[in-house]
């Protein structure tokens, strides 16, 4: 699937299919919450299966992390209980009952916390997470940006060749647009359903997909400039 927004309504259905949705209450989020679920940065960089269960543990309930937990978010090794605050913060706890990091639902199955100092982390349906690996997967191999009209005025390749953390490199091929040349992208990442292109001066482009399976640069104008899959 080219395209993460046809993605996005898949990953919303099979959701749907294994019973996730938006809680109504702290008792329908508890019994969303029981089963595999992936802890990540925000790219996927580094990944932690967590477990959650329904059985009491402390001042909690229990949870198994999987052992390359502690390698890949060495935050986590402080992690040996689950609990929710309020009716929707779902909370990772250490011995004492105190926050390791706290998560809030941002889309169904979807979580998001912040450890200040170190940024964003995602929790998110196992399933659901694994499925946009491989949409990110997909995502590898050449591109051609195009003009509205549908005039190719560069190609380009995205890597998953680690650039930075979280980034990857992209390459611009010979005789691009000027304006694309002197942006000269040289770092890409999927972010919350959008491809990013970063150059080394920091200036980012962001695309979106459409309805059509391109990629459209956001915000749009009347001569967008479009990202097609070759």
């Amino acid at each position: 699937m080219a395209a993460l927004r046809v993605l996005a309504f898949a990953v919303a259905a099979s959701l749907a299919a294994i019973g996730i949705a938006y809680p109504q209450d702290a008792s329908s989020l508890k019994k969303e919450m029981l089963g595999q679920w992936e802890l990540s940065t925000t790219e996927r960089s580094k990944t932690c299966v967590v477990t959650m269960k329904g059985d009491a543990a402390g001042q909690g309930f229990k949870l198994e992390l999987e052992p390359a937990c502690k390698t890949a978010l060495p935050f986590t090794k402080d992690i040996v209980a689950w609990s929710l605050r309020g009716l929707d913060i779902v909370r990772l706890q250490d011995a004492t009952g105190e926050a390791v990091i706290d998560f809030t639902e941002v889309e169904a199955g979807i979580f998001e916390g912040l450890r200040q100092g170190e940024g964003v982390y995602i929790l998110q349906d196992l399933a659901a997470a694994r499925s946009m690996a491989k949409s990110m997967d997909q995502m590898i191999g050449d591109w051609a940006m195009v003009r509205g009209n549908g005039q190719p005025v560069c190609g380009l390749t995205l890597t998953n060749t680690e650039a930075s953390a979280d980034n990857f490199q992209v390459f611009l091929k010979p005789k691009c647009d000027a304006a694309i040349a002197q942006f000269n992208p040289t770092q890409w990442r999927l972010e919350r359903g959008q491809i990013i292109l970063m150059s080394k001066s920091g200036a980012v482009w962001q695309f979106e997909a459409d309805d059509n399976a391109q990629w459209r640069r956001v915000p749009d104008t009347a001569d967008p400039l479009i990202m097609l899959r070759q």
